[in-house]
């Protein structure tokens, strides 16, 4: 096995949690953290992203995985969350090292400066020989304004820290072409367009709130940054090890070669959508041929309520996306300069500013490898009204 400095693993509820009885799988989180003991005393940085609190937690609110609601879920995560640390701290200690606590939300991810916060913390506990265990803040947050899945915020961190392999262990051994229950199903060992399987990819259980579409997009986000994704069954002896030394099976989503900047990764891999442009052919056209900030002029729709700062996705008139960028207007101020292309900014908008809504640089144009998001199909606000 050739080494990585940094691995991202990211495990679900179902392997921490006994889907019957909701307590705790000993068993394998002694083997999963004694792995990454060996794994920091060979130099290497571990992140652990982990679910488990909501699972632990619904026992003490009279509800089962199937029947719970948001509210059912955010008590059972404030119960949980201490029960799950208390049990990682425990075991981590008795393979010599500490664990620190980092809880997130969708908006500590997209926003830039937030985002960078994290890193900058996750950089200094490693400073320190601590691993982080990072897991989405599930008592503040909502349906809409949530990540919804450790997959693809496993993916974000991946990117964040750079780390060189992001492992996903889950309740299979991998990927197939086929749901693995039908005949003929085929074991994918390695692959590098995660898009050709997506079909085949749909389903999740009770406790987890992903399934292996959601690895995807995950591998598809960490591909992006230069990381491979490794996905495999998580069992109880060496749950990683044998998977990085290759002693089991499990499917290897390669990364792409040399990453983009680590801006530009920033601006294309996104959680949820904000909101989106819909531009004249011509100007899709000329944006895809050559990269040029898109001006007020070029749009013909704007979707969904958007602030300054926020990531927009980019289409043409067939509805293709073609490119992701950040807007340095609200979704009402490009409307009121779109629908007036003959005053200035400053007269529409009671303040000077370059008319560019989305500049050259903080823009990204779309290439095959990445994995392009639905355009809207409701909240669109025509230009032309």
């Amino acid at each position: 096995m050739s080494m990585s400095k940094r691995i991202v693993v990211k495990i679900g509820s179902s392997l921490l949690a006994d889907s019957q009885q909701l307590t705790l799988r000993y068993a394998f989180m002694h083997g999963l953290l004694s792995d990454i003991a060996k794994l920091r005393e060979q130099g290497i940085d571990v992140v652990l992203m982990s679910s488990g609190a909501v699972a632990l937690g619904l026992n003490a609110i009279h509800k089962s995985p199937e029947e719970a609601q948001i509210l059912d879920k955010q008590a059972a995560a404030a119960f949980g969350q201490p029960l799950l640390l208390n049990a990682y701290k425990q075991v981590a200690h008795e393979f010599g090292f500490d664990i620190a606590q980092i809880l997130v939300t969708l908006g500590d991810m997209e926003e830039r400066r937030r985002f960078i916060n994290i890193k900058n913390t996750v950089e200094r506990l490693f400073d320190n020989g601590i691993m982080p265990i990072v897991n989405e803040n599930d008592t503040v947050t909502t349906e809409e304004l949530r990540v919804g899945d450790n997959d693809r915020l496993a993916a974000k961190v991946a990117q964040m820290i750079q780390a060189d392999h992001l492992i996903l262990l889950t309740s299979i051994d991998g990927l197939y072409d086929r749901p693995p229950h039908e005949d003929g199903a085929q074991f994918i060992e390695k692959l590098e367009n995660v898009g050709d399987y997506l079909e085949a990819a749909c389903g999740t259980n009770a406790l987890g709130s992903g399934g292996m579409y959601t690895k995807l997009q995950a591998a598809n986000m960490a591909q992006q940054a230069g990381c491979n994704t490794l996905i495999a069954e998580g069992i109880i002896d060496r749950p990683i090890l044998s998977v990085l030394n290759g002693e089991r099976r499990h499917t290897t989503c390669m990364a792409f070669g040399t990453p983009a900047s680590a801006w530009k990764v920033w601006l294309t891999n996104r959680l949820q959508m904000a909101g989106s442009l819909v531009l004249n052919q011509g100007a899709a056209e000329a944006l895809v041929r050559t990269p040029q900030p898109i001006t007020h002029t070029d749009i013909i729709s704007v979707s969904d309520t958007f602030q300054k700062g926020d990531i927009l996705h980019v289409y043409d008139e067939s509805g293709q996306e073609i490119a992701r960028g950040l807007t340095n207007f609200s979704s009402d101020e490009v409307l009121l300069l779109a629908r007036h292309p003959e005053a200035s900014t400053a007269e529409l908008l009671g303040y000077s500013a370059v008319p560019d809504v989305i500049a050259t640089k903080n823009l990204v144009i779309l290439n095959d490898n990445h994995l392009s998001w639905d355009a809207p199909t409701e909240d669109i606000h025509l230009v032309a009204s």
